[in-house]
């Protein structure tokens, strides 16, 4: 299992870590105290504002018996020059883990290379993991399987959640479509690992410009915010690229009859997704912000139990 290792991507884990994590996450719902972080501390690392991170991560730490220490940015020697590398090996001598939430998936990169704890992916500009397993964990929890579920998610293709939800969906075998318009294409390496693990599982992956195409059939419809943190300078352009992406009734009105949304939050309202739909019978938008908690916890159970 993942005893005493670094959680960078989904692409970390096999399909029974994720499925027995996803055991751990549904125990920890119905019961949701643990011991596995008693006299323990965890580093939150983060250079970026959170809500749902910050927040599932923090209590997920303190109902395990642990405690956290949160670091932004400018708390840290970092903003005046000091490497990743040496924070690293220092925050190694004092902590027992760290959760980082960062802009450079790069950086992410030099802090496990030079921490000898364990380094958890709190979010970066390419993956966003811990998201993508509670989104997974929503579907088995929703539809009582994974295998042949079909998700559609329309928006940026090209982005974190994005990302780690390819790597997730095809490792579980479940079937995603990817709405986007042209230039806002997924990363081609991404790509190859998506279906690499597709070709395992016998997941379908596909990539249309089409919202319509792409939700005919799904059992779930999913979208983002268009713009993302670091990206306020293209909100403009980026609006207007994915104007005809929003999840609206009548989009979903192509979909499967009983068809479920879901969104990852912040949402921007009136947007990429409208109040009818977000608050709407659909939705498990909220089901899945709460689940983030529970997914947490296995995470951590499966590191230090």
């Amino acid at each position: 299992m993942l005893s005493g290792s670094d959680f960078l991507s989904v692409q970390d884990l096999e399909k029974r870590e994720v499925l027995e994590l996803f055991r751990r996450a549904a125990a920890f719902k119905r019961k949701p105290l643990g011991t596995c972080l008693r006299h323990k501390t965890i580093a939150m690392l983060f250079a970026k504002p959170s809500t749902r991170t910050r927040v599932s991560f923090e209590v997920a730490i303190s109902h395990l018996g642990g405690r956290d220490i949160y670091l932004s940015a400018g708390d840290l020697q970092v903003s005046r020059g000091e490497s990743l590398g040496d924070t690293a090996r220092v925050l190694s001598r004092y902590v027992d883990g760290i959760v980082a939430r960062l802009f450079k998936h790069e950086d992410l990169l030099a802090l496990a290379e030079y921490a000898a704890i364990p380094v958890i992916n709190g979010l970066t500009d390419l993956l966003h993991p811990c998201q993508a397993l509670a989104d997974l964990f929503t579907i088995q929890e929703t539809f009582r399987k994974l295998r042949g579920i079909r998700v559609a998610y329309i928006g940026d293709g090209n982005n974190n959640v994005t990302h780690s939800l390819m790597h997730a969906c095809t490792l579980l075998g479940v079937d995603l479509t990817i709405a986007c318009p042209d230039g806002y294409q997924p990363l081609e390496r991404v790509s190859r690992e998506a279906l690499q693990n597709a070709r395992s599982s016998g997941a379908e992956l596909r990539i249309v410009q089409d919202p319509r195409e792409a939700v005919k059939g799904a059992d779930v419809v999913y979208t983002d915010t268009w713009v993302s943190m670091g990206e306020e300078a293209e909100a403009r352009e980026r609006e207007q690229a994915f104007r005809g992406y929003q999840v609206n009734s009548r989009l979903l009105g192509y979909a499967r009859k009983q068809v479920k949304v879901m969104h990852d939050l912040p949402a921007h309202r009136g947007k990429e997704i409208t109040s009818e739909v977000m608050d709407g019978p659909a939705s498990l938008i909220f089901q899945q912000a709460e689940n983030r908690l529970h997914v947490e916890k296995a995470l951590l159970s499966l590191i230090y139990g």
